[in-house]
Parts: structure tokens; C-alpha cells; sequence
């Protein structure tokens, strides 16, 4: 890959909730691409050990702890992450959270609804601005360029019951990213969102242990199998390239071909 549009050398990429799961996935191919590499995750233990599986790949790469739903503790991780890597060209905005099992719109509290919400859209918020600002301020220098990619869902737009914090969580997401596709195209910054299908991961665990959903859900996705992490690796090298500079303000749907179906 040295020497093409999809090397990643010189580059660096955040991305949050990179300890696991998508994220790591994406974390691993972004290496693999030659990119130096920064996780934010809540658990210390996993961020430990992603760092590790990153760094035998032989880029640079560090975790720190972080709740993305506190705005203090993303710019405090932020100036922490730039003092460390001293640039940021690509943010994976990947830390979610789900709605914690199925429940009626009726019995949602306002405690689901503001941590559902607090994680994955003001998550969301806190790293863009914080990385933003980073990456205007570059610009202006006469360095211009950044990536903003958010893990969004199917759920943004299929309308799932019983999940509607997580929904509006998700579609709010989408939204934000064509906003700051367009205010921030100037700078040459792109911001596009995945959507991801039905994943292995440990926040689908509990789905996959179902025997009867997990076979009903999988028999409507064309490719016969739910997704694995490393199925999003390609997308994110991709969108964190310079092969991606005209393509923003996009939804990419990662899923097997289950939404078609």
C-alpha cells in the first residue's frame, strides 16, 4: 500500500470506543495502512490491550480513558492526544452505547434517554468541536485537510420499535454530518457517517445468543452472515485517505446487503 492513495503514513487517527468491536476493527486496518494510531474507551484493561495489538503492527499508538459524554474530559484527552502525536488528520467518532434491552417508548425514562443520548450524539459533538478546532486552526497555516467519520446505524433509518432513544440518538448523527460536511468543506475536512448492519460485537451479544433472531435476522441479509469488525477495516482506511477527499457529506452503509433486501 506505501506509495498509493490508501497509505496512511504520516497520518494520525482517533477513534473513540477503539478498544473493541468496531472500532478496534477499523483501529487495526487504519495501522495495518501505516497510520499512527489514538483510542479513547472507558475500560482500562481493554484500552491496554488494544494499545498493544496496535503497536505490533509497529506504528505509534496510545489509549487513553475517557467518557466521551463529559466535554471537560474530551478536551482535557484531546490536548493530551495532539501534545502526544502533535496532529490529527482522521476522527472515528465509534463510542456508543445501546438502549439497553428492548423497552416501550412509554417505559423509556428520561435517565435512558440522556445517557443514550449523552454518549453517542453529544459524544459525538464534544470530539468533533475539540478536533475541529484543531484541524481549522491547521488549515489556516496552510495545512489544510481532516477526516470526521461517525459510526452511525441502520437504526438512523429503518425506524426500529422499542429502541427510539437509540434511533434518535443515531439519526441526529446523520445530521450533524452533512451539516459539518458542508460548513467545513472549505477547509478541506470531509465528514461522512457508516451505518452499520447487524455486527458481531459485544453489544450484540445478547442478540446473537437468540438463536431464533439471530437466524431470523440472518436469513434477510443477501451475504448469508452477520458482519464481523474487520468487515469495516477497508471503509475506514478509505474514508481517512486522500482517496476520499471529493466523497463527504455521505451515508455508507456497511451491512451486508440487509437494507436492500
Amino acid at each position: 500500500m506505501p506509495g498509493t492513495q490508501f497509505d496512511l503514513g504520516g497520518k494520525v487517527a482517533l477513534v473513540t470506543g477503539g478498544n473493541g468491536g468496531i472500532g478496534l476493527g477499523m483501529a487495526t486496518a487504519l495501522a495495518n495502512a501505516g497510520a499512527d494510531i489514538a483510542i479513547w474507551g472507558t475500560n482500562a484493561d481493554k484500552n491496554a490491550a488494544a494499545k498493544s495489538t496496535l503497536s505490533d503492527i509497529g506504528i505509534k499508538a496510545e489509549a487513553y480513558v475517557c467518557d466521551v459524554s463529559d466535554r471537560d474530559a474530551v478536551n482535557r484527552t484531546m490536548a493530551a492526544t495532539l501534545e502526544k502525536f502533535g496532529r490529527l488528520d482522521a476522527v472515528f467518532a465509534n463510542a456508543g452505547v445501546t438502549g439497553r434491552g428492548a423497552k416501550s417508548f412509554l417505559d423509556i425514562t428520561p435517565e435512558d434517554w440522556r445517557r443514550v443520548i449523552g454518549i453517542n450524539l453529544d459524544g459525538a459533538f464534544h470530539t468533533y468541536q475539540a478536533a475541529l478546532r484543531h484541524m481549522v486552526e491547521r488549515a489556516e497555516k496552510g495545512d489544510p485537510g481532516g477526516r470526521l467519520v461517525a459510526v452511525s446505524s441502520l437504526a438512523s433509518v429503518s425506524g426500529p420499535p422499542r429502541n427510539e432513544h437509540y434511533a434518535a440518538s443515531k439519526g441526529a448523527l446523520n445530521a450533524l454530518t452533512f451539516a459539518i460536511a458542508v460548513e467545513f468543506a472549505r477547509h478541506g475536512i470531509t465528514a461522512n457517517a457508516i451505518l452499520p448492519g447487524w455486527i458481531e460485537t459485544d453489544m450484540t451479544e445478547n442478540l446473537m445468543a437468540n438463536e431464533k433472531f439471530a437466524q431470523a435476522a440472518g436469513s434477510r441479509i443477501p451475504v448469508r452472515r452477520w458482519g464481523r469488525p474487520d468487515d469495516f477495516g477497508g471503509i475506514a482506511v478509505y474514508l481517512a485517505s486522500d482517496a476520499s477527499a471529493y466523497h463527504t457529506g455521505q451515508l455508507l452503509q456497511i451491512d451486508g446487503g440487509y437494507w436492500r433486501y
